[in-house]
């Protein structure tokens, strides 16, 4: 299936089996979501469970945590990622918190639908995928879908995850078809081995897995063995899985679709150097620049952004071939 009807199963497959699971956002419920990700779940589950809310994210995701302590499952759909900042409050100082504040008494079972990334044109306000705005932020999942099986599978264990999530996707991966284990229940902080190699490390999320897998595919018809990992979640992030890999290659090349600073290549780096990890070569950054928005003209968004080619034209320098 698509990635976008992946989403939609998952979330229907969640109602289905849970009736505390409701569905609240800007225009989910009409004619199946603005990016069609809904379709068919007002029809199936009524409008009191599939709710349209006003423009006012700080409003709805508070709403969403007042559901969730009352014993409800909400999933809160932010229609573009850049707009996770206008409910900074909401997420950062009651969300995140709201369970230690509690002294556990409290869980908070609110997943928030992110839906970002460039490709789309949609210019510099509403094509961020926002990753690494959260990443230090004690008390809140980080997951991301990086393929059709993974936005299926992790939204339905964001979804059952008892402590509060932002579940990031890429509207540029929307149309993308792929298979998808119907039933399928990711694990909490389990990357996946996208791609198995013995020559370097690429690490990669969201729409950067399926240009990473693409450079490994150009790369192995040149004899470079690369192996591409999925985070998947990037908290908590699945350490053993990403160091094994980098041990064992001794070579690390992060591709990410944000600004390396502050974003969560800077972690795997510093956790690498941190283990003492002996690279063959200094690990390597493909990102977006740390001085430019993402620009609405086609061209320069294309320019700014990983591609196959820079990929495995950094793969090969790491490789020295």
């Amino acid at each position: 299936m698509t990635y976008r009807e992946a989403i939609g199963a998952a979330l229907f497959d969640e109602m289905a089996a849970d009736t505390s699971v409701v569905l609240l956002g800007e225009d989910v419920a009409t004619d199946g979501g603005v990016f069609k990700t809904n379709a068919g779940l007002v029809e199936a589950f009524g409008a009191g469970r599939v709710r349209n809310t006003p423009i006012s994210e700080n409003g709805f995701v508070g709403v969403a945590l007042g559901m969730a302590v009352m014993g409800l499952r909400p999933v809160v759909e932010i229609m573009f990622s850049d707009f996770l900042p206008t409910a900074g409050d909401q997420i950062v100082n009651q969300l995140a918190k709201y369970r230690f504040m509690t002294g556990g008494q409290a869980r908070v079972p609110v997943t928030i639908r992110s839906i970002g990334g460039a490709t789309g044109r949609f210019g510099t306000q509403h094509s961020a995928t926002g990753e690494g705005w959260f990443l230090g932020l004690p008390g809140l999942r980080l997951a991301t879908a990086g393929s059709a099986a993974a936005a299926y599978a992790v939204l339905r264990a964001a979804i059952r995850e008892d402590n509060p999530v932002i579940a990031f996707e890429h509207k540029g991966l929307l149309a993308r078809r792929g298979l998808v284990e119907r039933g399928a229940v990711a694990e909490v902080g389990r990357a996946a081995v996208a791609r198995a190699g013995a020559d370097l490390t690429i690490v990669a999320t969201l729409m950067m897995v399926e240009r990473s897998i693409e450079a490994a595919t150009v790369l192995a018809g040149e004899g470079i063995d690369a192996e591409v990992i999925d985070l998947r979640w990037l908290n908590p992030l699945d350490w053993p899985t990403v160091l094994d890999s980098i041990g064992r290659t001794r070579r690390l090349l992060v591709v990410e679709e944000e600004p390396h600073a502050g974003g969560w290549g800077s972690l795997v780096i510093s956790r690498a150097a941190r283990e003492g990890l002996r690279l063959a070569r200094p690990p390597r950054v493909i990102s977006l620049p740390d001085d430019i928005p993402v620009p609405y003209s086609p061209p320069l968004e294309d320019a700014i952004l990983p591609t196959a080619a820079s990929i495995a034209a950094a793969a090969r320098e790491l490789v020295d071939r």
